[in-house]
């Protein structure tokens, strides 16, 4: 496998499920030219208006493995019992041709990249609250209550993964949210970073998300 950080900027977003993570995503890229939107492996099922090779590469237990196997996988993990990945080809080709890519991903595949591309820029959504996270599980209307309690117990262990990240952003408003994305990519790209690591820092993010919850 390439050197696949030589070129553009791997942005790497993970967010306890439910956060909304993959529309703030969705959002950045749309709105953004430069950077591109890396596609995951999944064994999960695929939901109602998915569409393969845009939403996930939806793959079996087996090809999945087969691809560990073959360690064509940058990272990748189980979450809720189905298995999640990002393939180094899905990144390299954007990255050689100078274009940023932006993953997103679980926290677990996080620490991966971390590992493997320390120059990626790592950044944690934040929910606004414990109880607002599940309520918006509940109201996606795609897990049991058994499931929506298993995913707010990882979800609470996922949070103390958020000093392992570059940067934290709480998704209490979607608009808001994007465009401090995008101001962190900005900055980035640019070496100006100026307020942006205080502003943005984990720490901070989470002092005030503790408190929401006291």
């Amino acid at each position: 496998m390439t050197d696949a950080s030589s070129s553009g900027i791997v942005f790497v977003v993970a967010a306890p499920s439910g956060t909304g993570k993959t529309t703030v995503c969705r959002l950045v890229v749309a709105r953004d030219e430069l950077i591109s939107f890396s596609v995951s492996h999944t064994t999960r099922p695929q939901r109602e208006r998915e569409v393969d090779g845009d939403d996930y590469f939806f793959v079996d237990r087996g090809q999945f493995h087969r691809l560990v196997d073959e360690e064509g996988f940058l990272e990748w993990a189980v979450y809720n019992s189905n298995h999640y990945g990002t393939s180094w080809k899905a990144i390299e080709q954007p990255l050689q041709e100078g274009r940023d890519v932006l993953l997103e991903i679980e926290v677990q595949g996080a620490r991966q990249v971390r590992e493997r591309l320390p120059d990626a820029r790592l950044i944690f959504l934040l929910p606004p609250s414990m109880d607002v996270l599940k309520q918006r599980l509940v109201d996606r209307g795609t897990d049991s209550a058994q499931q929506i309690q298993r995913r707010l117990e990882v979800a609470e262990s996922e949070l103390q993964a958020i000093f392992d990240f570059d940067y934290a952003v709480p998704n209490d408003d979607l608009e808001r949210c994007v465009a401090d994305l995008q101001r962190i990519i900005r900055a980035e790209r640019s070496q100006s970073l100026g307020d942006v690591s205080q502003r943005f820092s984990p720490v901070a993010a989470e002092e005030r998300f503790r408190g929401a919850r006291t």
